[in-house]
Formats: structure tokens, C-alpha cells, sequence
């Protein structure tokens, strides 16, 4: 590998906030360069952090301290020249792509063939298809489609100490042994490093057609949500956000939903699932263009972040039924902690963006936020959901999963980062109990 793809003490940060500084980045040129770079550093005890899109928000990439909080040797292993398109076949619905391709070029492929790839996690001009598959991303299309790794039927991987190995492939059916690409797939770069992946898509939907209407309280809006699931239509897609987030990025499509307590949109793919979804969702839902919605959705988290300049955000899930507890548990949890805490999501599936706003710079803040989120988790848990829905738990939340899991299950998780990664140094700190 080249000089001009070595950058010694580089900086690493993601969307999270964290940042920190490795002694050396590299850029593998393909897999096997790739599988080279891990054999180094596992001979000589280096840890390794995998680096995507740097669009994470859990710290992901951030290196950890070691132990007693020094910091510890650390290449970070950069896939962005992992960028090739190795096999796409439209006829069969399928294509094999490297790491570091973008999601709006695996999204674009797929639509000028008359294709879906449903994942929507965000960023979709920056994110890679290695970080989605490393958190196994989801997005709105979640709902209906389901995250990231339903659509990858075999993946490519280096594991320890540095050997080149393929889970599954373009087979569409593959018991043969223990299903370790889903295994590999959400565990954060803590088991090995993912360098490609079979694809599979679908037809195209005919139509994307959004339904939206505000509610006065968020209880009458989460049982509009309730009508809809009841409704026999499987919508694309169950979006919400609540009183500050509309007033912070009022929707173009609703006149009048700036004062409403919660803002519910949904997108039906067929006329006859839109007029159902009208009529769950009452009288005053109405039809919105999909491209107006569906740009106005991707500035949200941006608009609600310049209320006051920063936020602190987490993805906390509860089951579908405890989704208006949540929203109304994220606004109690920020006053009484000083703060403006708000929440849009994916309703559908639960999943709360629940978030404090914050001053820039302003440290007392931050530290009051940190704590809020701590107060977040725990309710989370309360109302027997999870820390996090779909960004995964990096370095902000560490620690999380012994709240969350028996013993028992802390130790299971345990157990196969040792049989996988006997020294530790894949993406070490993260996903960790």
C-alpha cells in the first residue's frame, strides 16, 4: 500500500459529537489488501476501527481508551476505496457491491432498473453501504421493508487473525450453518470487517403516496397510529414528530399543524391503501406530494438541531403501544432537567429520535443532557424497549446493555466476541456491555 494512502494521526469523528485521534488511517485498495491490514495489526497487537461515511451517531469510529484510560495503539481502517460495484444482474434482482459504495448509488442502481433498495437510513449522499451493514441501519421505509440486513443474502469479511471469508452470497436460501452473516451484520466492526455483500431487491412500488394530519394532543395522534395499523393497509412507511420539532420544521405540505401536539405521516404505495389510510387517520388527513415530504423529512433532525444551535439526540425503541408514554416521557425527562426535550421517529416501529436542545459550547448544558440521556435509557427499559432502535451503541452509549440484559445474555454476547476476537482489537469498546 502506497504512502499517499497512510495518514499518520488522524482525526476521527462522526455525527455523534465524539471525536478523537489515531496514530495512523489507511485506505485498502480491496479486500485483500484489506485482509492484509488486519493480519498486520493482529501479529502485533493493534487494534483496528473500521471507518465508513463518518455519518454514525453513536461514536462508532471514535477509538477507545485503553484500559485505566491511556490511549491504545489503533489503526483505523478507512473502506471508501472499497468502492466497486463488482456485479449488478437487474433480471435477478441482485447485485454484489464492496464496502465503501455510497447508499445513493446502490438507491439509484436500483431505480433506473425499475428496482427498490428500500434501506433509507439518512445521509444517503455520505453514508456507506460497510457503516449501514455494521448497524444494521434502518430508516422510515423500516417499517414496512425492514432495516438493512434483510436485504443482503451473503457478506465478505476478514476475520481474526487476517483470513478472507464469505458468509452466504447470491444464494437466496442458506441453512447450512449457523446464521453467522447476521451475526457479522449490526455488531459494529467488533467481530471482524465487512468488505462486501451480496444485495437483493425488489420491483419497484407503483406510486408513493403520502398521507399526513396534526392532532391537538399526543395521545389522539398515537391513536390515529393505532387506527392505521388496525386499517389491513401495511404502509410504506409511519412517521411522527411532536409539538417542538413542528414548530422547529413546520411541514410545507400541512397548513395549520404549527400549535398541534403531534404530526403523523404515512405513505400508502397503491390509490386504494391511501384512501384506507385517510380514513384511519380522520377527517383532517390529507394527501401531501411524496418528493415535498420526503425532502421536508430529511431536514428534520437538521432543523430541530438549529433551534438552539446543538442537540443531543438518541434512538431509543419502545413497543408500539408505549410510543405516546415515550414522547410524552422525553418532553418530562428534558424539564426536569432544564432543557427542551423533543422527539420525532419512526412510529411504526416504535422508534424515538428523542433529543435535548442545547447552546453550543455551553458545557453545564451538556453535562445536564448527559444525564437526561441516562434518564431516557432507563425509561426505555421501563417500558420494555431498547437504548437504541437503529444507530447502535458505539461509545456513547457504553455500557447500556448490562442495564438492559440478564447476566446470562451479557455473558452470551461476551462469550462470541472472545471465540471471534481472542485478543480484542476489533473496534475494541464498542458494543460492550
Amino acid at each position: 500500500m502506497g504512502a499517499d494512502h497512510i495518514e499518520r494521526d488522524a482525526a476521527l469523528a462522526d455525527a455523534s459529537g465524539l471525536s478523537g485521534r489515531v496514530p495512523a488511517l489507511v485506505r485498502p485498495a480491496d479486500a485483500a489488501q484489506a485482509a492484509a491490514v488486519v493480519a498486520w495489526c493482529y501479529e502485533r497487537d493493534v487494534a483496528m476501527v473500521p471507518v465508513g461515511g463518518r455519518s454514525g451517531y453513536s461514536g462508532g469510529i471514535v477509538p477507545a481508551e485503553a484500559d485505566g484510560g491511556a490511549p491504545r495503539d489503533t489503526v483505523a481502517i478507512a473502506l471508501d476505496r472499497l468502492d466497486r460495484v463488482r456485479s449488478f444482474e437487474p433480471l435477478l434482482w441482485r447485485m454484489e457491491a464492496e464496502a465503501g459504495v455510497i447508499t445513493a448509488t446502490i438507491a439509484r442502481r436500483a431505480r433506473e432498473n425499475g428496482l427498490l433498495f428500500p434501506p433509507d437510513p439518512g445521509a444517503a449522499e455520505q453514508s456507506q453501504l460497510g457503516g449501514n451493514l455494521a448497524t444494521n441501519a434502518g430508516g422510515p421505509h423500516a417499517f414496512k421493508y425492514g432495516v438493512t440486513g434483510r436485504w443482503v443474502t451473503g457478506i465478505e469479511v476478514v476475520l481474526a487473525p487476517g483470513e478472507l471469508v464469505t458468509f452466504g452470497g447470491a444464494v437466496r436460501k442458506d441453512v447450512a450453518g449457523y446464521d453467522l452473516r447476521s451475526l457479522l451484520i449490526g455488531s459494529e466492526g467488533t467481530l471482524g470487517l465487512i468488505t462486501a455483500a451480496w444485495l437483493r431487491f425488489v420491483p419497484a412500488p407503483g406510486a408513493s403516496l403520502p398521507v399526513a394530519a396534526a392532532y391537538p394532543s399526543v395521545r389522539e395522534g398515537c391513536d390515529a397510529i393505532d387506527a392505521v395499523l388496525g386499517s389491513g393497509v401495511v404502509p410504506a412507511a409511519v412517521e411522527y414528530l411532536d409539538a417542538r420539532c413542528i414548530a422547529a420544521a413546520p411541514p410545507p405540505f400541512l397548513h395549520g399543524a404549527v400549535g398541534a401536539s403531534l404530526l403523523v405521516v404515512c405513505e400508502a404505495e397503491s390509490e386504494d391503501d391511501r384512501a384506507a389510510l385517510l380514513e384511519a387517520m380522520g377527517e383532517d388527513a390529507v394527501a401531501a406530494p411524496a418528493n415535498e415530504v420526503w425532502r421536508w423529512r430529511e431536514g428534520v433532525s437538521i432543523a430541530v438541531r438549529a433551534a438552539l444551535g446543538e442537540k443531543l439526540s438518541e434512538d431509543i425503541a419502545v413497543p408500539v403501544d408505549r410510543l405516546a408514554e415515550a414522547i410524552e416521557g422525553t418532553v418530562e425527562i428534558g424539564a426536569r432537567h432544564a432543557l427542551e426535550g423533543c422527539s420525532w421517529g419512526h412510529a411504526g416501529d416504535g422508534n424515538l429520535h428523542s433529543s435535548f436542545l442545547l447552546e453550543p459550547g455551553d458545557a453545564a448544558m451538556r453535562e445536564r443532557a448527559d444525564a437526561a440521556a441516562r434518564d431516557l435509557f432507563a425509561m426505555a427499559r421501563d417500558l420494555g424497549g431498547t437504548a437504541s432502535g437503529e444507530h447502535g451503541i458505539g461509545l456513547l452509549k457504553a455500557g447500556q446493555l448490562s442495564a438492559q440484559w440478564a447476566p446470562a445474555a451479557v455473558e452470551a454476547q461476551r462469550a462470541i466476541k472472545r471465540a471471534l476476537d481472542p485478543k480484542g482489537l476489533f473496534n475494541p469498546g464498542k458494543k460492550e456491555p
